[in-house]
């Protein structure tokens, strides 16, 4: 472990996984993902969170390394999911003498998770405002429910103006990795916090009361510079509105006519004037990426067959991860095609007819079998109803 020292009496103990294909078990990472887990020195020293099972040894070795002689006087625990969790009983097996700091929600998942773990005298339950003092530091403790377990907690540390943000402004990817915060940030946002909109703006009422000079998360980079950046970012996702103006074109085509339709509404609206057109292949695309820029931008273009009566599955997939992530604010418009039944479009309408602040485009595209010259009077009106 290389440049441990965060500042003078904190530590980074966290471990990159570079081998992980998947994070829970469905988001492609390429660049792979970081278990952040920090050590507050002080006249009483705190762990701040394990790590993933995947990254036992690692987290341990970078523990004793930081540590020396010296014990653990507690685990802080904001936050139960296992790849934070995972080793809380092997520290509490190793080190004895150290206590926990839960919240009583985190109690009850302890158990589940550590079969025959016996906290008695060893648990130091905290609630929204308590203070913990470890001599000059001093952690705060903010009960974050629903962002996005309903036992996650943040901790602010007084002293140097810290706040331990559990899962919230996480990112994907390994933390040797150079890539733009943003991206990763928001594909990791709208897939796995998206849900809890108002959980996390009740979160950011309470963090706009304290002084924050550094966001330190359980994954991705420590925040220390231009933090209106990325409570911004936050604020805006969270209140389901639009980041960017732009047109966000998803199909799902079978034999290549209903792609054709899409890549000719994409050529027509960068014609005449659309200053970003995204479009994916649903069946190929990384679907969680797919969410992302949906949440994006302003405009969606959902672009189908009809198949077994219904639409494509993936397109189905799509739209369920939509409706399960609070899909609102947007306009959205249609592009069907099928043989013999063209009802794709009356499918995904009613999908997402029960979201929030949804405007649907009166001009329907619809294709019977493979896209003619007469079509294209139709994809004009859609192109210009989406600019209008």
């Amino acid at each position: 472990m290389k440049n441990n020292q965060l500042t003078e009496n904190i530590y980074y103990i966290g471990v990159d996984d570079k081998t992980i294909d998947l994070f829970e078990g469905q988001y492609v990472v390429p660049n792979g993902i970081s278990y952040n887990s920090y050590v507050i020195k002080d006249e009483k020293i705190a762990v701040m969170d394990t790590v993933d099972k995947r990254a036992t040894d690692e987290w341990f070795k970078n523990l004793n390394e930081v540590l020396g002689n010296s014990e653990p006087d507690y685990l802080v625990i904001l936050h139960m999911e296992p790849d934070h969790a995972a080793n809380v009983k092997a520290f509490l097996d190793k080190y004895k003498n150290a206590k926990v700091v839960v919240n009583p929600k985190t109690v009850g998942m302890i158990g589940q998770f550590f079969e025959g773990l016996d906290l008695e005298g060893r648990k130091v339950v905290v609630a929204e405002g308590d203070e913990l003092s470890l001599g000059s530091h001093t952690l705060k403790f903010i009960m974050a429910p629903m962002v996005h377990w309903p036992e996650v907690m943040m901790a602010y540390e007084i002293k140097e103006k810290i706040l331990f943000s559990a899962d919230g402004f996480g990112k994907f990817g390994a933390l040797d990795t150079d890539e733009d915060w943003a991206c990763e940030a928001r594909r990791y946002y709208f897939n796995i916090v998206g849900k809890y909109g108002a959980p996390v703006q009740a979160l950011l009422k309470k963090a706009a009361t304290l002084d924050i000079q550094k966001i330190f998360p359980l994954h991705g980079p420590m925040l220390t510079e231009n933090l209106g950046y990325y409570i911004g970012k936050y604020d805006t996702w969270s209140k389901y509105e639009p980041e960017d103006k732009g047109i966000f074109i998803a199909y799902a085509s079978v034999y290549g006519h209903t792609k054709a339709a899409a890549e000719k509404l994409k050529e027509i609206l960068e014609q005449k004037g659309a200053p970003k057109v995204a479009i994916t292949d649903l069946a190929r695309d990384d679907m969680a990426e797919a969410v992302e820029d949906a949440f994006r931008y302003d405009r969606l273009v959902l672009a189908t067959v009809t198949y077994d009566g219904g639409i494509f599955p993936c397109m189905e997939t799509f739209i369920n991860h939509l409706v399960a992530k609070a899909y609102q604010n947007r306009k959205v418009g249609f592009i069907e095609n099928g043989s013999w039944a063209p009802i794709a479009a009356k499918k995904m309408k009613a999908m997402l007819e029960g979201q929030k602040n949804l405007t649907f485009m009166e001009n329907t595209v619809t294709i019977k079998s493979a896209m003619k010259e007469a079509d294209m009077a139709q994809i004009n009106a859609l192109a210009d109803e989406l600019l209008a």
